[in-house]
């Protein structure tokens, strides 16, 4: 009798040792992503979205969930800090990082914004017909933003004193009802958000604004990537790999269809308007997710000559302490071939 207790017993120690030391023999769980956006949910996300509702991440063994963000500037410090696996953050606030706290930054392995979208808008009735005409005049947007943060490299790029610029910082949803009521002479931040938070407030952008786009304007910077914190790429590279073929299909799928991706995004929140979020959608695809460069070298990856003179116009105009190597920032050997990253 005991020796029989003795024998059940330790054939179930040997199977709870099993069961602690190789999960997979009986259940093949999904790996868990938690991953931030970079602003509440909008036609943008449709990228993430019908990825999502496709089964995309799924069909790659991963479980994601999407959480709604801050700011493309906190995402990053939200995936540095290990809150978040993943996020989709603005690329020069990544290069800060990295130079200021080096081995804390979180890694891009994917350029979805190969256009920056960051913008300087300003009244037409305001006077102010060039960059250096902002000099002297209040510049409005909330702490944090990440066209705030590379101001001084657009100040260095266009001749501005950037020390002149009065700077107001506000809650988001209030920047542009202060730039309509003359409350600052200019606002900061997202092209697309500017340009449609505009238009909520009556004003008509292709008439009543003008806007100073970085881009254009001698800044060589790129915009959002796709960051994964340090410790996630080293422990499940096979999953950042899948997340990226996944969320590759799901741009695919946009691209060909728009409607769709409104469609993920109107499940995730039905009191937004569906024709404004299509037309967000529609201006990120042309303003920010498209371009030649785009074409030539496909979705998701950056030439190597434009980043290197993007974070050395960061080192200089914002007297960073050190100029982090592309390598710490962007690693493209997690991207899906070329032929999946094509523009069709």
């Amino acid at each position: 009798m005991h020796a029989s207790k003795r024998q059940v017993l330790a054939v179930a120690a040997v199977l709870f040792a099993a069961v602690v030391v190789a999960p997979g023999a009986f259940a093949q769980g999904k790996v868990p992503i938690r991953f931030q956006l970079d602003w509440v949910w909008q036609g943008p996300h449709a990228f993430f979205l019908l990825a999502q509702d496709r089964g995309y991440f799924a069909k790659e063994g991963l479980d994601v969930t999407f959480d709604q963000g801050k700011g493309s500037g906190v995402a990053v410090n939200s995936v540095a800090s290990g809150v978040y696996d993943g996020g989709f953050g603005d690329t020069n606030a990544l290069i800060r990082l990295a130079a200021q706290k080096p081995g804390e930054q979180p890694v891009a392995v994917y350029m979805l914004y190969n256009r920056a979208p960051f913008v300087i808008a300003t009244l037409t009735s305001s006077g102010i017909k060039t960059p250096r005409d902002l000099e002297g005049r209040s510049l409005g947007a909330p702490a944090g933003d990440a066209a705030l943060g590379l101001l001084p490299v657009f100040a260095k790029a266009n001749g501005i004193d950037a020390t002149k610029i009065k700077i107001t910082n506000m809650a988001p949803n209030l920047r542009e009802p202060m730039l309509q009521k003359k409350e600052v002479d200019a606002v900061a931040g997202f092209i697309n958000t500017i340009w449609f938070a505009a238009m909520a407030v009556g004003l008509n952008p292709d008439k009543d604004l003008t806007i100073f786009r970085y881009g254009d304007m001698g800044v060589a910077g790129y915009g959002n990537s796709i960051l994964f914190t340090q410790k996630f790429v080293k422990e499940q590279p096979e999953a950042v790999r899948g997340f990226l073929r996944a969320l590759t299909r799901g741009v695919q799928d946009v691209l060909a269809n728009p409607e769709a991706g409104i469609d993920a995004v109107m499940k995730r929140d039905a009191l937004l308007n569906r024709d404004n979020q299509r037309e967000r959608l529609l201006a990120a695809i042309k303003n920010d997710v498209l371009s030649p460069e785009v074409t030539k070298i496909g979705l998701g990856d950056v030439l190597d000559d434009r980043f290197g003179r993007g974070i050395a116009q960061q080192v200089e105009a914002a007297g960073l302490p050190r100029a982090p190597t592309q390598a710490e920032i962007f690693n493209r050997s997690f991207l899906p071939v070329r032929d999946q990253r094509a523009v069709k």
